[in-house]
């Protein structure tokens, strides 16, 4: 399986300088994301640019999932399968490309000549891409490790632009990425789009966009007096766990007792647990989009995740942040700046902490705390016009 892996590796070395060759037109703008989904930054700024910018420009999603496909033509889009003739050419013709994370969201040796707009997905609240000096992905970026290098090319790609916050990440992202300040565009996050948005116009999305599964779920939440969501994010050390430290039958028993709703929404690279029939916890399946789902919720329960940074663009949120392995997480992650004065939440370190903050709903976010929060991290980027800013500064 590896020398088929290897070889396949070395036809796609071999294709990508032909990529170079194709001349590429300004009015196809191609999309794409991780693991072939349609999600995040890339989604919202997808559909916004399906209602904005046809017919003067041809928005295409490029996916390797032909699932995913089915479903961008069933909203209203252009899609198509990456090792399709029509996908290939498009990938080939699209000037622009617009990236979660890599060229590898669409396909790496098709994007020789693209102007690629990595979009990101998330404030770099921890150490990435080529700030990691520690921790399993440091091999890549730090040691560049032959072999991590060779099956992983499309990491070692600078992108042209970097959708950012305030002034604070876009020196970050500028040093993470080895670009200029001037390639990292100050427009907020597409896929916070819906956040601060009235509940009407959020149920309306989610009809129109979202899957019917979460479509039951956000008429669910409807049905509490109060909905937590926790979102722990990905450690190196946990891939085959859900969460250490959360007794999830305590937790279920705290929120039975308040008529709570406790949305557990694991990250796409960890594994969910195999019991998950709880009266008041429910799963959310972990590639499906929690952004449509958020503006729902009334209390955001996460750790290190850059959720921390999106959730507070709501008013009357609250925010809990239940960091119970810090001293081990550290060890493998490193952090771009410290905790002490530029995080936002209500800190707990223990699950009976946790636990107890809950039953006493001892978690209320400070107004001015919110203000100056957004202001440090989001600069003017924070009014929800991200998609706007994006394009035309891109086109």
């Amino acid at each position: 399986m590896q020398a088929l892996k290897f070889f396949a590796y070395c036809f796609c070395y071999l294709l990508y300088p032909l990529s170079f060759l194709m001349p590429r037109t300004k009015k196809v703008l191609v999309f794409g994301s991780f693991h072939g989904a349609f999600n995040d930054n890339s989604k919202y700024l997808f559909l916004y640019a399906n209602r904005h910018l046809r017919p003067q420009y041809r928005p295409v999603w490029i996916s390797t999932k032909r699932e995913t496909v089915a479903n961008v033509r069933r909203l209203g889009g252009e899609a198509y399968w990456v090792a399709s003739a029509k996908g290939i050419w498009l990938a080939l013709r699209g000037r622009w490309w617009f990236v979660n994370a890599y060229t590898s969201d669409i396909a790496f040796f098709l994007s020789g000549g693209a102007c690629v707009v990595n979009l990101w997905h998330g404030l770099p609240w921890k150490c990435i891409e080529f700030g990691i000096k520690k921790g399993a992905l440091a091999k890549r970026y730090s040691k560049e490790d032959k072999w991590d290098v060779f099956f992983h090319p499309a990491c070692f790609i600078r992108p042209d632009y970097v959708a950012s916050g305030g002034e604070k990440v876009t020196e970050i992202f500028a040093r993470s990425f080895r670009i200029d300040d001037g390639q990292c565009i100050p427009c907020g996050y597409p896929r916070n789009y819906l956040l601060g948005r009235p509940h009407d116009e959020v149920m309306d999305f989610i009809g129109q966009y979202e899957s019917p599964q979460t479509l039951a779920l956000a008429k669910k939440i409807q049905g509490y007096a109060t909905t937590y969501i926790y979102m722990p994010t990905w450690r190196d050390s946990q891939r085959n766990l859900f969460a250490k430290g959360l007794d999830l039958n305590a937790l279920n028993e705290v929120m039975a007792g308040q008529g709570a709703l406790a949305i557990m929404k694991p990250h796409p690279n960890t594994a969910r647990p195999e019991h998950t029939d709880y009266s008041n916890l429910i799963f959310m399946d972990s590639t499906a989009d929690v952004y449509a789902i958020l503006p729902l919720t009334d209390v955001l329960i996460t750790d290190y995740s850059s959720v921390m940074f999106d959730y507070p663009l709501m008013r009357g949120k609250s925010m809990i942040l239940y960091q119970y392995d810090y001293d081990e997480y550290v060890t493998e992650r490193e952090f771009n700046f410290p905790l002490e004065g530029n995080i936002i939440g209500r800190e707990v370190t223990s699950f009976d902490e946790l636990l107890d903050v809950i039953r006493r709903k001892d978690y209320q976010m400070d107004d001015n705390d919110r203000a100056a929060f957004l202001q440090k991290f989001w600069g003017n980027t924070a009014d929800g016009d991200s998609c706007k800013k994006l394009i035309d500064k891109v086109l």
